[in-house]
């Protein structure tokens, strides 16, 4: 299934809460494989028309229509929107993924601050105007241990940082959230392609910040909820 789907959507709802409490002040939900969020009877947004799972109240969806290219699509066409003048509040994205191509986890994605304007087609519903966005953090919701502890560490590097670039590590391991600052999404889209998302640019950066995090979460990627019979 779709990974937004997973634990009822708990994983949905555990990266929005680590993405709002670890200091962003805008999240988006990132749908691909479910198909576009469908308007509830009571204003609010669900995940699709027949998952019956909500998305958290505030928080903006937009569907990825071209996800089955890989990560890559997702990722060009969030940032695409974050720098376009005129975007309101939201914009797709998703993070660094095991998942085949094809097949790509669904994802949360958070920015700082957010442009004004008029929404391109297909987005969610205009959003109050903001100053326009200075870091991005992208995160998948497949690591549902990763709190708003985490997202704070990081950021607050990337802020710190003259490369205003940052990720967090697990060990030795990358993981999420990255924090790229907006001189880096020009880059990050040109490089995206498959099932690599931000993960080739990041890789070229001798500049890049590593966060140790492993004292707050392991960062596993989940690839099944948990109980699952394998």
């Amino acid at each position: 299934m779709p990974k937004v789907l997973a634990e009822g959507g708990a994983w949905l709802r555990g990266a929005v809460r680590a993405l709002r409490d670890g200091g962003c002040d805008r999240v988006v939900v990132v749908l691909g494989a479910t198909g576009p969020a469908y308007r509830a009877a009571n204003g609010g947004w669900l995940v699709s028309q027949t998952s019956g799972i909500a998305i958290p109240e505030g928080v903006q969806p937009i569907w990825a229509e071209d996800w089955d290219l890989g990560l890559s699509a997702s990722t060009r066409a969030g940032l695409a929107a974050a720098a376009a003048p005129g975007i309101t509040t939201r914009f797709t994205g998703t993070g660094e993924s095991t998942e085949p191509a094809g097949h790509p986890a669904d994802s949360t994605v958070a920015s700082q601050t957010v442009a004004a304007g008029n929404t391109p087609p297909g987005n969610a519903d205009v959003g109050a105007a903001r100053s326009p966005a200075e870091f991005v953090a992208i995160m998948p919701v497949d690591t549902p241990d990763v709190g708003p502890e985490v997202v704070a560490r990081v950021i607050a590097a990337a802020r710190a940082s003259e490369s205003r670039v940052a990720r967090a590590f697990f060990g030795s391991a990358p993981g999420h959230p990255v924090v790229l600052g907006r001189a880096h999404w020009a880059g990050v889209r040109a490089s995206a392609e498959g099932n690599s998302g931000a993960g080739t640019y990041l890789r070229e950066r001798a500049d890049m910040v590593c966060v140790t995090c492993d004292d707050l979460a392991t960062g596993i990627d989940r690839d099944y909820p948990a109980g699952s019979a394998l």
